[in-house]
């Protein structure tokens, strides 16, 4: 019976992985626990809808935070992109726009949201120029296009909200199809690409080899500064697609919205399996992730625990998080340490003693 469980653990492990594994059974035990606290109202309808709206904008600054950190970088500027370009689409949708509905109406919005991802691969490709080209530490380099950007979003709003978009926009953070958001049917668009470029490209595997070892991956004939420059472009992509369903869902755009996400970006990241450090992470463990956290905000809300408590709770388990992977990494690393001293240093079998005539 024993061998049994631990042959079905072994295969469970093998297809969907340790970290989801974890992921699964965490989840598990949630869904039981506040089950049976606020069941009705958490896992209803309506609280199962609201949910389901909120995630994607919190998924997406997940993604973009995942991929700097899979090749050993982070990203800090992906919320004052995310808002940068959603005052930038904000402002055109209320100054700019058509009065008289028709064909120059729907292309001026889709021209509106290209000028957005525009704007935001122009701050990806400054944040991976001064990491990739100028060897600048990519916490200070986003760092500071994090506080240049979000200067230009005040300056460039003075600080207002700007609101009143046209239906096709609100669309996107209110709208759904057969029951599904939309927000979260254009999530699962890019997750499921998005999943097979990190696994199945060479550029994809390059992004982990590089937060691996750099420098064996540009020894081995990869040009890590090309892929770099790829890393901070896609992340800074990403989060004008958060911008742009975090400026859908509160009809409003402002420099300050979503600055808590940073954090809970880190932490969904981290907790999904993304090796800190670089070199490992999973799309599929993010998800996860994303949904564990989603609950507990969730059930922190229907609880009526204080905004400050539920923040001190992000921080503890991304120390949690983050602290258990790289002591399972250097615990790892000192039993490999032993076992090859060990081995040093076994006894080795001596030669038999031959006696030669002359």
């Amino acid at each position: 019976m024993k061998k049994a469980r631990a042959s079905l653990v072994a295969d469970l492990r093998s297809a969907i992985g340790a970290t989801n594994l974890r992921l699964l059974v965490m989840l598990g035990l949630m869904i039981v626990v506040l089950g049976f606290m606020e069941g009705d109202k958490l896992f209803g309808v309506a609280g199962l809808r609201s949910m389901a709206f909120q995630l994607p904008e919190l998924g997406f600054l997940a993604l973009a935070m995942m991929i700097p950190m899979l090749s050993g970088g982070i990203d800090l500027s992906i919320i004052a992109t995310a808002n940068f370009c959603a005052l930038i689409m904000a402002y055109m949708f209320t100054s700019w726009l058509p009065e008289t509905h028709g064909v120059a109406w729907g292309l001026f919005q889709v021209g509106a949201l290209m000028v957005g991802l525009l704007m935001a691969a122009i701050v990806g490709l400054t944040n991976g120029f001064l990491i990739a080209y100028l060897r600048v530490p990519p916490m200070l380099a986003t760092l500071g296009t994090m506080t240049a950007v979000k200067g230009l979003s005040i300056g460039f709003s003075h600080g207002d909200v700007i609101s009143g978009f046209p239906e096709p926009v609100v669309f996107i953070g209110h709208g759904s199809v057969f029951g599904v958001p939309v927000a979260l049917i254009v999530f699962f668009l890019v997750v499921i690409p998005l999943s097979i470029f990190i696994k199945h490209t060479p550029l994809g595997s390059a992004i982990a080899m590089i937060g691996s070892n750099e420098r064996a991956t540009q020894y081995s004939g990869i040009d890590t500064r090309r892929s770099v420059m790829w890393v901070y472009l896609l992340a800074a992509l990403l989060s004008a697609i958060a911008g742009v369903i975090m400026m859908a869902r509160f009809d409003s755009a402002n420099a300050a919205y979503g600055e808590s996400y940073l954090l809970v970006a880190i932490l969904a990241a981290v907790l999904g399996g993304v090796n800190p450090l670089g070199g490992f992470g999973k799309v599929s463990g993010v998800i996860l992730s994303l949904i564990i956290l989603q609950i507990l905000s969730t059930a922190s809300i229907l609880l009526d625990l204080s905004q400050f408590i539920t923040l001190a709770m992000w921080g503890a388990i991304l120390i949690i998080a983050s602290g258990g992977i790289v002591l399972k990494e250097r615990l790892t690393e000192h039993l490999r340490t032993s076992r090859n001293v060990s081995q040093l240093k076994k006894p080795r079998a001596k030669a038999p003693f031959e006696v030669r005539a002359d």
